[in-house]
């Protein structure tokens, strides 16, 4: 027996999966921000690996999901949204000179 993939999200085995969108969306494309927790998030020009187990869902923005790193506090240095399998585009907030 082994793990079957659902491919739309849901669990593989018994670890949840994310699904993924077709390409980023137009907005983040753009280079338009995500608003959370009345900051502003960029999206930068990098990807990064990680598992969807090592990701935590913090909510959906615009009709994408977008997430933290498992390990990482408040104040967030980074949030993510899924780029690809295993990748995901991360988000910061720029720092005003």
């Amino acid at each position: 027996m082994g793990c079957q993939s659902t491919g739309t999200g849901g669990k593989v085995g018994h670890v949840n999966t994310y699904s993924l969108a077709d390409g980023d969306a137009p907005w983040i494309r753009n280079g338009e921000p995500i608003q959370f927790e009345g900051e502003q998030w960029y999206p930068a020009d990098g990807v990064e690996s990680f598992l969807d187990s090592e990701m935590h869902r913090m909510g959906e923005y615009r009709g994408v999901q977008f997430f933290v790193d498992k390990v990482d506090v408040r104040p967030y240095d980074r949030l993510y949204t899924k780029f690809d399998r295993h990748k995901f585009r991360f988000f910061e907030k720029r720092i005003s000179e």
